[in-house]
């Protein structure tokens, strides 16, 4: 199998090799990639439990030698973790150690349950932006040591990699276009550092921020994209779908559900979705309680048939005291005592796999669409075109200011558009811009210019840059979008 190289040009490898990529991410599919060396007894199982870990720093232009105090249009892009490491203040520096001992420890974690015999699971997501991050910084002790379990059939059915977008886009307010470089960019990116065989092991996608698309249109490309790459299912907030009869909210949360979007002009494209129920993350997941969960339940009743459930939380693998500091200890105690028991820790694919081998489809499993899609629904009728969808749209917004279509996500407090005018406007034009000179023919994504573009595209895109609102980080978001439009207009 052809592997990819890991730096091109003093560059990550975010692009060429399309048709490798894309065998990989769909290679196997009519096989299990991890039941068939699980272990785990799901016969017995009355209850099951899947955590992941999300993992994330951006890559800021703050490189220079005052570490942020110099000017910003001057400042080398760099890792966040690496510019907390070189950091003039000790406390930086002090949590940048922690940071990066949270990135290795996945797989510690993993390596010292299995050398015990048992059976750990684990589920983890690293952006592109902090792959390169540690890349850049040197910091080959994380990457070694993730790449260690990955890549050994002893281990890798323990730890299971989430795809995700390469600089943590938020999918309703990122163009479906750059939307796909993301997904496309960090599969390139993974396979050049794991493998493509690793890569194709990937079957689960975990969305930034939680953020699913409930515009009809932008709904449908977000689901299509993720197909079409290869994914066969995405994690989701609870209260981010809704059951298409009623409005409200899904009642089978510890089961798979099926996502249809359907767009305006009646196209219709299916995803497999597992929910995340709310709740404090680090807290829960920091504490092990949703594995206390799972414990507590038996078998579901659906179409008349028992079925195994899995409780599945998500948090942010190196924030905060718990999950720094509680979560190893606490994960080790649950791993020990669930490993053989009828309440074991899975991988989501691997519990799915397990259902298909148990005779479930996914035509089985209830229906959800994007929360405050029914309102639309019941107004327009599929197939009567993008106009008539954006009139029914603008209606609901005059009658209720509370209804939207920017997206539901982690909390439906924050929007990712209102008040981010001055962010959004520079990635606005770059994209537009990328799109216009780079997205034509003749211009090959093997191209230095063409990764350099794509590189400083997708980081200004992050969520990072708008999360805040103002200040330092709504600079750094303009700055590079800055950078990307100078070198559109230089290089093409």
């Amino acid at each position: 199998m052809t592997e990819l190289p890991e730096w091109i040009d003093g560059l990550p490898n975010l692009s060429g090799w399309d048709g490798e990529r894309a065998e990989a991410a769909r290679r196997g599919r009519d096989r299990t990639v991890y039941l068939h060396e699980s272990g785990i007894d799901f016969g017995r199982a009355r209850g099951s439990c899947a955590v992941a870990l999300h993992m994330h720093q951006p890559l800021i232009p703050a490189g220079g030698p005052g570490r942020g105090g110099g000017e910003l249009g001057r400042e080398p892009m760099i890792g966040n973790l690496q510019f907390m490491q070189e950091s003039p203040y000790e406390e930086d520096r002090h949590n940048a150690l922690m940071y990066r001992a949270c990135y290795r420890r996945p797989a510690e974690l993993i390596r010292t349950l299995c050398d015990e015999g048992r059976q750990p699971r684990l589920m983890v997501d690293y952006t592109g932006e902090l792959m390169y991050g540690l890349q850049q910084m040197g910091a080959r002790d994380v990457i070694g040591s993730l790449r260690s379990v990955t890549c050994d059939p002893r281990t890798r059915h323990c730890m299971e990699w989430l795809g995700t977008p390469w600089g943590h886009a938020v999918a309703p307010s990122t163009p479906p276009l750059d939307y796909r470089l993301h997904v496309t960019a960090w599969q390139n990116h993974f396979a050049s550092i794991f493998g493509l065989e690793a890569l194709g092991r990937i079957r689960g996608f975990m969305p930034s921020e939680l953020a699913l698309p409930n515009h009809p249109d932008i709904a449908y490309e977000f689901v299509r994209t993720l197909r079409e790459c290869g994914y066969e299912w995405v994690l989701v907030q609870e209260h981010s779908v809704e059951n298409p009869e009623t409005g409200w909210g899904s009642p089978y949360l510890h089961l798979p559900n099926r996502l249809v979007c359907t767009n305006s002009r009646g196209e219709t494209a299916c995803i497999t979705v597992l929910i995340k129920t709310r709740g404090s993350d680090t807290k829960l997941v920091g504490h092990m309680q949703p594995h206390d969960e799972a414990a507590s339940q038996s078998r579901w009743e659906l179409k008349g048939r028992r079925i195994l459930s899995m409780v599945t939380q998500i948090a942010d693998g190196e924030n905060g005291h718990v999950m720094m500091n509680e979560f190893p200890a606490r994960y080790l105690q649950v791993a020990r005592q669930a490993s053989g028991s009828d309440v074991p820790l899975v991988g989501a694919t691997e519990y799915l796999e397990y259902l298909r081998a148990d005779g479930w489809r996914d035509e089985d499993f209830p229906v959800v669409q994007p929360v405050r899609q029914r309102r639309i629904w019941e107004r327009f009728r599929p197939g009567e075109g993008p106009e008539k969808l954006h009139q029914v749209i603008e209606g609901l917004r005059r009658e209720d200011g509370q209804f939207h279509v920017e997206g539901g996500s982690w909390t439906n407090d924050i929007s990712w558009i209102h008040g981010y005018e001055n962010v959004l406007g520079p990635i606005g034009n770059a994209s537009a811009l990328f799109h216009e000179k780079v997205r034509r023919p003749g211009v090959s994504t093997h191209e230095y210019r063409y990764r350099n573009a794509l590189l400083h595209l997708l980081t200004a895109q992050t969520s990072c840059f708008r999360y805040w609102g103002q200040g330092r980080w709504t600079d750094y978001g303009r700055e590079i979008s800055r950078r990307a439009i100078d070198i559109l207009n230089h290089d093409f």
